[in-house]
């Protein structure tokens, strides 16, 4: 099973987002190496929204977005999770 963590980006993401990288970057590292996080990235072009992929319950999905810098600064203005129906590719198949 597979969960998708969507992320609205404010308008002045970019230009916030570096004092608070480093932090958001080691709590996803720290979810990846414990095998909960896939994959995660902004979409650009523009800059306004990030997906982050998982393979962890709904609730440490959750507690990583509330917990995370980007959301608790306001560079994410709104994020949701929903499961994902993976048909192709991804693990186990």
């Amino acid at each position: 099973m597979y969960m998708v963590l969507e992320y609205s980006l404010a308008d002045d993401y970019l230009e916030r987002r570096a004092a608070l990288r480093e932090e958001h970057l080691a709590l996803a590292g720290a979810a990846h190496e414990r095998g909960e996080l896939l994959l995660a990235g902004a979409l650009p072009d523009p800059f306004d929204r990030a997906l982050l992929v998982w393979t962890a319950e709904r609730e440490v999905v959750e507690r990583f977005a509330e917990s995370d810098p980007y959301v608790v600064n306001g560079l994410v203005t709104s994020w949701t999770v929903r499961p994902w129906n993976v048909v192709v590719g991804g693990q186990g198949s």
